[in-house]
């Protein structure tokens, strides 16, 4: 399959650039970002089926959220190339999440089939594009986070329980990759004084909300079943972008 987004690829980036390099936040549709991708469902299924594949996180277990995730980094260069970094622990600065404050957290890594999986390497593509709206390091730091949330008809399933936050970075991003059974999850992204620039609820497969990390803050409200005796799940993939060290 032809990895080039093609001249209306090209117009979704310049729409996604402008839009996050002035307001701060931008939401493309799902259907524009399968066609930037070069995906069909089928092609889309195939990529969300590495969500049954993640991991209980300990930490967010603390406050009663049954979420699931795997954690992987990358240091990537303007010209596109990738390199995956040892992994080691994840921290946020203490100033930007305040359930874990300058806290190192550990995660089981990405699996080789997910790093493996050539769509991993277009969104990425894609996100380095919007992200030099931003900013224009000799390198960026990639985190790639893929989650997923659970919901009970008695149980909050927070996809965010620290809360409106900030990463500390400068491209935030998240991906919707499959929503089940959810009610709620309606994602909010707000300037310094708190006045709301965006608020919407990623429903649509492939759906992507872009933020500038270092203006705005964000949070999501929590998912519950629809049906209350089936569990309610919301799987994204959060990706981030910073200035890498030699940045």
């Amino acid at each position: 399959m032809d990895e080039r987004p093609g001249s209306s690829g090209d117009e979704l980036l310049a729409r996604a650039r402008d839009a996050v390099g002035s307001a701060g936040a931008h939401v493309v549709p799902g259907t524009d970002v399968l066609r930037w991708l070069g995906l069909d469902e089928a092609g889309w299924a195939g990529f969300a089926g590495h969500w049954d594949d993640l991991r209980p996180d300990p930490y967010a277990a603390r406050s009663g959220t049954q979420r699931l995730r795997r954690y992987g980094r990358f240091s990537v260069t303007p010209d596109g190339r990738r390199e995956l970094e040892p992994i080691d622990e994840f921290r946020q600065p203490g100033d930007t999440n305040p359930l874990f404050v300058d806290e190192g957290r550990t995660f089981d890594p990405l699996t080789e089939e997910f790093l493996a999986d050539p769509v991993l390497g277009r969104l990425l593509t894609m996100l380095s594009g919007i992200a030099g709206a931003l900013d224009d390091p000799p390198r960026w730091t990639v985190h790639v986070h893929p989650f997923r949330v659970l919901g009970a008809a008695d149980s909050r399933g927070d996809a965010t329980p620290e809360g409106r936050h900030q990463d500390g970075v400068t491209l935030v991003s998240s991906l919707l990759v499959e929503r089940v059974n959810a009610t709620g999850g309606t994602s909010e992204v707000v300037d310094a004084d708190g006045r709301e620039i965006l608020t919407h609820t990623l429903a649509e497969p492939a759906t992507l909300l872009v933020g500038d990390d270092r203006r705005t803050w964000h949070g999501v409200d929590p998912i519950r079943p629809v049906d209350p005796q089936a569990p309610a799940r919301r799987d994204v993939l959060v990706v981030t972008f910073m200035p890498g060290e030699d940045g």
